[in-house]
């Protein structure tokens, strides 16, 4: 008998790559008889080698296997952002990926699904003409699934110049009211080319055949509800929706730095419990000099011990912001004497420490996060609360969710362009590791984390979500 197939198509980028490997082996471990099939795109800006993960997962998992879609050369400096790129690859790629796609449909009449993430709308052309069903699965979670999907109506009822006034609520449902500033950026300048591809891939993900949420059902109640009754997309249709998560991945991506975070679990293991502070903002996630040292002021002012994933700051020449950033020099970016001060019950790490096993060590009584999902998930699955510092993208909306819906963070107060003083840094991590201060979110996130295990486990709404999924590509 023939294998059914699914094909996959992440966004350029280590990331994004990991997500879609974590959902083939979801997809895997429920249907072994399945073949999926992931296809690669190049990413012309730094993201982490990909090639020594992909010969990991070939050599570790059977059933999934790659495909390279030809390298794009992108002409320099026609774009301003990551996004814009991430949209314009696969828009570039439709005539390589419409060969593709026919050609796996010849070898395989069995095409069950084709899974696209966020940035691969272009590929809905393509696959629609093909009458290939074709789902979105989205790596953040229902609260900003709702923001997005939503935002065809904002456009319709809310004005720019509304989204501009920093007296401006937006009321989105399933989610708390989202003060305009809290918004993504791009939605308050609607000229931009990016404001138009989210605008439209909104709502192709309303027309689609489901989209896939790395969300489970208890950590967002109000907003599931929403998107399942269709009050995120009036006068749309309403794509059913398949929270499948948490999917998180098992942190290991053959990247050959397992003896440098053995050496960040062995520092940890000295520690007592729950007594240290972990920084880490994510891979895009940097700060300028002057903010850096503030984080270093409020660390050494709080007295407590952290662990701290330091990124160089992010470059001014316009010409080198997609290469790989230099390592921080701690010299010049960290107040003078800080590391003598500090070495008795501090670490900064360069770049990249193992996330996923630092949250799971006991030591760690506390997580200063980016607000990205995938870092939400993981604390959330570690009982570890966190200190909410937003970055970039969605980001800001999610922490208006952690801390007021899911109640799993406390917020840190920041000036208008997003500056955090060394003072409200000692204050918030004080609180974070003080048990009594942070007592009610430390017990909240125990019982997500416990909810969530209940979730993926046999009869669990996640378990329950990707059954329907599969029963329907039966």
């Amino acid at each position: 008998m023939e294998k059914k197939t699914i094909i996959l198509y992440p966004s350029p980028g280590i990331g994004h790559l990991v997500s879609m490997v974590e959902l083939a082996k979801l997809i895997l471990n429920r249907e072994p008889s399945y073949s999926i099939i992931i296809f690669i795109s190049s990413a012309p800006y730094s993201t982490g080698s990909s090639a020594p993960y992909i010969s990991h997962v070939s050599a570790t998992t059977s059933g999934i296997s790659f495909h390279h879609l030809p390298v794009l050369v992108l002409p320099p400096n026609t774009f301003s952002s990551f996004e814009e790129i991430a949209y314009k690859i696969p828009q570039l790629n439709n005539p390589n990926l419409k060969l593709a796609l026919q050609t796996i449909s010849k070898e395989s009449s069995d095409l069950k699904a084709f899974i696209i993430d966020f940035f691969c709308t272009a590929a809905v052309e393509v696959s629609s003409n093909l009458e290939i069903p074709t789902y979105f699965f989205f790596t953040s979670g229902s609260s900003a699934m709702c923001q997005f999907l939503y935002l065809p109506t904002l456009h319709e009822t809310i004005t720019q110049k509304d989204l501009q006034d920093p007296n401006t609520y937006v009321h989105i449902p399933g989610i708390p009211p989202i003060h305009s500033l809290d918004l993504p950026k791009v939605l308050s300048n609607r000229s931009t080319v990016l404001y138009k591809e989210l605008i439209n891939t909104a709502n192709q993900m309303a027309k689609c055949s489901g989209i896939l949420i790395n969300a489970f059902e208890t950590l967002e109640p109000k907003a599931v509800k929403a998107l399942k009754e269709g009050l995120c997309t009036p006068g749309m249709p309403t794509p059913p929706v398949y929270c499948i998560g948490p999917l998180i991945a098992s942190g290991d991506k053959g990247n050959g730095n397992n003896a440098h975070g053995h050496e960040i679990l062995t520092w940890l293991n000295s520690q007592p419990s729950k007594s240290v502070v972990f920084l880490c903002f994510g891979s895009l996630g940097t700060f300028k000099e002057d903010q850096l040292k503030e984080i270093a002021i409020g660390l050494e002012n709080s007295g407590h011990r952290f662990l701290w994933v330091m990124k160089s700051p992010p470059i001014d020449d316009k010409t080198k912001r997609f290469l790989p950033p230099p390592e921080p020099d701690f010299n010049v970016l960290l107040p003078e004497g800080f590391l003598e001060r500090t070495k008795e019950r501090g670490v900064i790490v360069k770049s990249w420490a193992p996330q996923l096993a630092i949250l799971n060590h006991d030591a760690i009584g506390g997580f200063v996060t980016h607000c990205g999902w995938n870092s939400v998930l993981e604390a959330i699955c570690g009982g570890v609360p966190m200190l909410a510092w937003p970055l970039y993208a969605e980001q800001r909306v999610n922490r208006v969710c952690m801390v007021e819906e899911m109640k799993v963070a406390l917020p840190l107060e920041e000036s208008v362009d997003g500056f955090v003083m060394a003072s409200e840094i000692e204050k918030r991590v004080k609180e974070l590791v003080d048990y009594e201060s942070s007592e009610a979110i430390r017990d909240q996130v125990k019982i997500m984390s416990e909810k969530a295990k209940t979730a993926v486990a046999v009869s669990g709404s996640s378990h329950d979500a990707l059954t329907k999924l599969l029963d329907g590509w039966k």
